[in-house]
């Protein structure tokens, strides 16, 4: 008797506060050609399509952070999150080299992977928020109804949201957008 029980309940202990992250990370690039001799700044300003504030930047991470979550509503109407999936997508933009000499094309490896290097901080600052959403999620308390649960929970994920994205403009106000890890090109 005492397995059979057990049996029956390995499906909902299953289901018992689990997470789950999910990360895909793509590099997308733009074209970049340059001629011998052309300063490579000059080149990577007028042929990046990433421009903000009026600013022009070579290189770019977009993330986003998107999550759900499934709960268990007892009878009296109380609501605990039983299960958890949190989804982080990012997209990082590149240059690419084209055109240049060997000399060029030496300095752009050396600024590209200085380059990639920044733009992969971000990324990590991504997989941050959405490991820390996940577990926010899952340590979300039982309340009396299911409705204010849910918008306590998404109350709670978006803060967390919201601290990342001001972590990512401190990252760049630290690191000079990248300069101070070699990201940065004198011509």
């Amino acid at each position: 008797m005492k397995r059979t029980l057990i049996a029956a309940l390995l499906p909902w202990l299953a289901l018992t506060a689990q997470a789950e992250v999910q990360e895909r990370l793509q590099e997308q690039y733009y074209d970049l050609q340059v001629a011998s001799g052309e300063p490579l700044s000059l080149a990577l300003d007028q042929a990046s399509p990433i421009r903000q504030n009026g600013q022009i930047y070579h290189a770019y991470t977009r993330w986003r952070v998107q999550w759900n979550f499934w709960w268990r509503e007892q009878r009296d109407g109380r609501c605990q999150i039983d299960l958890t999936r949190t989804q982080l997508h990012a997209t990082i933009t590149l240059p690419r080299l084209g055109g240049g000499d060997a000399q060029q094309r030496q300095r752009f490896e050396q600024y590209l992977g200085a380059l990639r290097e920044h733009e992969l901080g971000h990324y990590r600052i991504g997989q941050a928020a959405a490991a820390e959403i996940d577990a926010a999620l899952l340590a979300t308390p039982e309340y009396p109804s299911c409705a204010e649960m849910q918008q306590q929970a998404n109350q709670r994920a978006n803060t967390i949201l919201q601290r990342y994205a001001e972590q990512e403009r401190q990252y760049d106000q630290q690191t000079g957008h990248g300069r101070s890890q070699g990201a940065w090109l004198t011509d």
